[in-house]
């Protein structure tokens, strides 16, 4: 551009030059002032071309100086926003992550929780049966309690209080109330074994004389009174008494009976001509009026069982209703030892029980008395 410029410079001067062939001698004069003027003219041009350039010059210093500037500048930036993205992406993943987390520990703590209040309510549930239960039970042992208490008081098994136990007068003349009264083998079955005593005999006109091993038998197992069978007294009296007295025809049901008698849920009642039972099973297999579901004979039924509170009802005759009524008798009178309702001497109990062991051995040969 600087040449370009010195090109025009030299143009124009070239261009308002002018040359005279035949000067004269005042054209001299007037050459020599026009030579004067066109040097100053020169130096002035030739002043402001340069400052020109200087100025072109540090321009363009300056542009490059500016534009590198502004380079270093982008670069740095770039560098930094390349610096914040990785941060933003790392804080992203981190957020990420952290919300997961929540996510996560939010469902276990709500399952955790739902898990604690339905066991809790499990608990609960469990607990009120048992507070439930439990006050059922206190309720029966105080009445049984009460009962045993006037029992033992008022009359014993070999001589019971008639007027005080009305249920032990003969069939013919007791009056059947509306419905069936039950009899509980825990409550009343020493009952029932009295009623098979119409006229008991005096046992001072027996002889009786004391067997050694039984007797040792029964003094140990009195020291710790249990109804576990593996003791030495309760394994004999089950082999030769129990066993063989509750072994009828239908030995599945005879089974059903024994772990009845010996859980104490079993229910002996009178059956009413008049009423006829609703059965919840085959008649084969419950019986009926004339037909023994235990013996499978037929014969005429006075009274029914019930095992536990399955609402079934079983017709036996007088003859089953005589072994089973033996074997709770020896059930009940050993539970009373066992509870410490028993105030007697320990030869007395001894052979209280071995009168009922041979209550049992007469009920399964056949013998009863003719009221049942």
């Amino acid at each position: 551009s600087q040449a370009n410029f010195e090109e025009d410079s030299q143009k124009q001067l070239a261009v308002g030059h002018w040359k005279t062939l035949m000067p004269s001698k005042g054209s001299r004069e007037e050459s020599e002032t026009g030579c004067q003027d066109a040097g100053g003219v020169d130096e002035t041009q030739s002043t402001e071309q340069l400052n020109v350039s200087r100025l072109r010059s540090s321009s363009v210093e300056i542009r490059e100086k500016g534009s590198e500037f502004l380079k270093e500048e982008l670069h740095k930036a770039q560098k930094e926003l390349k610096l914040k993205d990785k941060e933003c992406e790392r804080l992203s993943k981190v957020r990420e992550q952290l919300e997961q987390e929540l996510e996560e520990l939010t469902a276990s703590l709500f399952e955790e929780a739902h898990k604690m209040v339905r066991e809790a309510n499990t608990k609960q549930a469990a607990s009120e049966k048992q507070l439930r239960e439990a006050r059922g039970k206190i309720d029966m042992l105080q009445a049984e309690v009460t009962a045993l208490k006037t029992l033992v008081i008022t009359s014993t098994p070999s001589s019971p209080n008639r007027e005080l136990h009305p249920q032990l007068q003969s069939p013919s003349k007791a009056v059947f109330r509306k419905g069936h009264g039950r009899n509980k083998s825990t409550s009343s079955a020493m009952v029932s074994a009295a009623s098979q005593n119409v006229t008991p005999e005096p046992v001072s006109h027996e002889c009786k004389e004391v067997d050694s091993i039984l007797f040792a038998e029964f003094q140990a197992w009195k020291e710790s009174p249990t109804l576990d069978k593996s003791c030495s007294f309760l394994d004999r009296i089950y082999r030769e008494d129990v066993g063989p007295c509750l072994d009828f025809t239908k030995q599945e049901l005879s089974e059903l009976v024994r772990v009845a008698v010996e859980q104490n849920t079993l229910t002996i009642e009178p059956v009413a001509s008049q009423t006829l039972p609703v059965v919840k099973v085959s008649a084969e297999e419950c019986g009926g009026p004339k037909k023994c579901a235990l013996s499978g004979l037929p014969r005429t039924c006075k009274h029914r069982i019930m095992l536990g509170d399955s609402g079934n009802y079983y017709y036996i005759s007088p003859s089953c209703r005589a072994r089973i009524t033996a074997v709770c008798n020896f059930f009940t009178y050993i539970r009373y030892i066992q509870q410490g309702l028993v105030r007697q001497d320990v030869e007395l109990m001894y052979w209280e029980v071995m009168r009922l062991r041979r209550e049992m051995s007469l009920a399964k040969l056949g013998f009863y008395p003719s009221e049942m």
